[in-house]
């Protein structure tokens, strides 16, 4: 009696595991990595001037990271840094924040081919940028057919679409300082944490050599700050993160801006 007890609880929670990770899927797929459209989340700053003629010009790119989504404000890590720069004395800053939740890096070399986004990359003095979770993560479908094959494959076209990404901006405007976001791990509390976890760290590394190539450039690592406690700094859907999350991405790319402005002050 007690081996049929142990064979149903065994089952039950087999079951349970396979419907938490199904369900998990489908609320990425259905609910957060599908992309808004562009009549909605395509538009510059309210009363943005057809030419920035002075203060600092932040243009912000990529996916439903960079647009705050999981964020309660609905800022996100965008906002963290905005404070960070006016505490310090910059008051004049713009903001134009052009992220779309859902955007694959396919899609967001479509975008960087509008017209208007051309402009607004020429007039920028920073772009922070958030891509690459959707194209790896796919909708949660890598973690229920984990394919050895599949990441390779999936790895390489990113490769090349970061690199078209980097090109695109650099030609439109070659001084602008580019911050790339790189990814963190929100699935290591799964049972296959170790694989995934080994996963993402390879695409943040193949990522940041893609980044030193180019002058300007600079990819933010945020692995290490969601390693420890996970499900602390992520939202309810267990994917983006949840302010504090958002808080730790924000002061981690402020502290780092606010070195490079010493350096410059420095030289």
């Amino acid at each position: 009696m007690k081996i049929n007890l142990v064979n149903v609880v065994t089952t039950l929670s087999v079951l349970a595991t396979i419907a938490w990770i199904v369900g998990m899927g489908i609320t990425i797929n259905d609910q957060l990595l599908t992309t808004t459209s562009s009549s909605q989340e395509w538009t510059t700053t309210p009363n943005e001037p057809e030419e920035q003629t002075s203060g600092l010009f932040i243009l912000a790119l990529g996916d439903s990271l960079t647009r705050g989504t999981g964020d309660t404000t609905g800022q996100g890590y965008v906002t963290y840094v905005l404070e960070d720069l006016k505490s310090s004395g910059d008051n004049s800053i713009n903001l134009s924040n052009l992220a779309v939740g859902g955007f694959t890096s396919e899609q967001l070399i479509d975008q960087l081919q509008e017209s208007e986004i051309q402009r607004q990359i020429a007039q920028a003095d920073m772009i922070f940028m958030t891509i690459g979770g959707n194209d790896l993560f796919q909708g949660g479908q890598a973690l229920m057919a984990y394919s050895s094959e599949m990441i390779e494959e999936t790895t390489q076209q990113y490769k090349e679409n970061l690199t078209s990404i980097y090109t695109t901006i650099e030609s439109a405007n070659p001084n602008a300082v580019v911050y790339h976001v790189g990814l963190y791990d929100p699935f290591q509390e799964l049972d296959n944490s170790n694989q995934t976890s080994s996963t993402v760290r390879q695409w943040n590394f193949e990522s940041a050599e893609i980044a030193a190539s180019f002058d300007n450039v600079v990819y933010v690592p945020s692995y290490d700050l969601f390693e420890l406690n996970v499900s602390d700094f992520l939202f309810s859907d267990q994917f983006h993160p949840n302010n504090r999350g958002y808080e730790l991405i924000g002061r981690r790319l402020a502290s780092l801006l606010s070195l490079e402005q010493g350096g410059q002050v420095n030289d």
